[in-house]
């Protein structure tokens, strides 16, 4: 439900989907979108509210892993969409216990 949400949100934006939940043996990439000449590789936490930061657990050793995901990504994809810019985001979502959006907050540029 998170990267849904997360996914209208940058379509709203103006990108497009590449790829979603790109899994390698060392980790995943939630969301992979392109537009405005940027590939943004984004990683989406989804918490009830009243429950901790949904960005708590987005640690140093989590964004080395995303930078680590993105470059493979980059590096196996021939094919992928061009553009001037790379960027790792986060995704911090908060729904209610009837899985109602509380809030979205995107942060560019995280890793």
């Amino acid at each position: 439900m998170g990267e849904r949400l997360a996914l209208e949100h940058y379509e709203r934006l103006g990108y497009q989907l590449v790829e979603r939940n790109h899994r390698t043996t060392s980790g995943e990439i939630d969301l992979i979108v392109h537009g405005h000449d940027a590939i943004v590789f984004s990683e989406v936490k989804t918490r009830r509210a009243g429950g901790l930061d949904p960005l708590h657990n987005l640690t140093a050793a989590k964004r080395r892993r995303m930078r680590a995901l993105a470059a493979r990504w980059l590096a196996e994809r021939a094919q992928r969409p061009r553009a001037s810019l790379l960027r790792i985001d986060a995704v911090a979502i908060v729904v209610d216990d009837r899985d109602q959006l509380v809030s979205l907050e995107q942060f560019e540029d995280v890793a």
